[in-house]
């Protein structure tokens, strides 16, 4: 495991391999910032948000999709300055947009939290590049890791506070259905938080006060755990040059005593093989 970015991010979250431009997106909700960097140049840049920002994904077209507190929004370039408008915008009190991911057809999958983790006050929303934006659940608590099977006929989804991975049946032109568990973590080893899934169908996910990555086989075997140096990682997904390292972002809010590389993100160098992420069509 080396050290990516040595940052001191709050709530470090949604690493993002962007293709096109071959470098790493991230957020730090808490700070309002999105960060990019370019691991073969080691540049990097910030662009601040008016609002806590929960995920920030590539667009097809160039700039971003951005899950805020208030809805979702584009901008049309990760540079500082660069205009912005909203694509779905939806004020609920005391909530806030969290993790998102983008499905193979180009829709962003973004989910929400209300700041004091009441169960049951927040959801999960598609919403496509015109702006229409569908409720796929109701009734959550901490909507986080979304991930899809290479084939795209699986999809993963974690509620935080459930210690539940999730899965769900794909179908064509409709909302995935028959959801049921895929994985419970166990009280003693974390929270589950953001996820991805790579070429093989294994399901990584990070382990928010576990200090730990874990890969589950496509059957829900436990067959990986990669111990980290910081209590609190919040996400993880491949990238770098042929999609093979896998990257982790961590958090330092709430802890008493943090570790210094908490809130950095992290890397394990040709850790698996990832597949490589649909942009935002919009």
């Amino acid at each position: 495991m080396d050290i990516a970015v040595r940052a001191q991010a709050a709530l470090g979250e949604g690493p993002t391999w962007d293709h096109a431009a071959q470098r790493l997106i991230w957020v730090d909700i808490l700070s309002s910032r999105v960060h990019t960097y370019d691991p073969s140049t080691g540049r990097r840049s910030v662009l601040a948000t008016e609002q806590h920002v929960g995920a920030a994904k590539p667009r097809a077209g160039g700039g971003l999709v951005v899950n805020l507190r208030d809805g979702v929004g584009l901008y049309d370039s990760v540079a500082e300055g660069g205009a912005f408008r909203w694509l779905h915008h939806e004020v609920v009190p005391g909530r806030r947009g969290n993790d998102a991911a983008v499905a193979p057809d180009g829709a962003l999958w973004a989910g929400t939290m209300a700041y004091d983790e009441t169960p049951g006050a927040a959801d999960l929303l598609r919403v496509t590049g015109d702006g229409t934006a569908t409720e796929v659940f109701g009734d959550v608590s901490v909507s986080n890791g979304i991930g899809w099977s290479p084939d795209g006929r699986s999809m993963y989804y974690i509620d935080t506070l459930t210690r539940r991975i999730d899965i769900l049946d794909v179908r064509d032109g409709q909302l995935p259905a028959s959801r049921r568990p895929f994985v419970t973590v166990e009280a003693e080893a974390g929270y589950p938080d953001g996820l991805t899934v790579d070429a093989d169908g294994c399901v990584w996910v990070a382990l928010w006060d576990g200090a730990a990555v874990r890969r589950y086989t496509p059957s829900g075997t436990l067959d990986r755990v990669i111990g980290l140096p910081v209590a609190r990682p919040t996400a993880c997904a491949f990238g770098g040059a042929g999609l093979r390292d896998l990257y982790i972002t961590s958090a330092r809010t709430g802890l008493e005593a943090p570790h210094p590389l908490s809130g950095s993100v992290l890397v394990v160098p040709d850790a698996g093989q990832g597949v490589a992420q649909a942009a935002f069509a919009g």
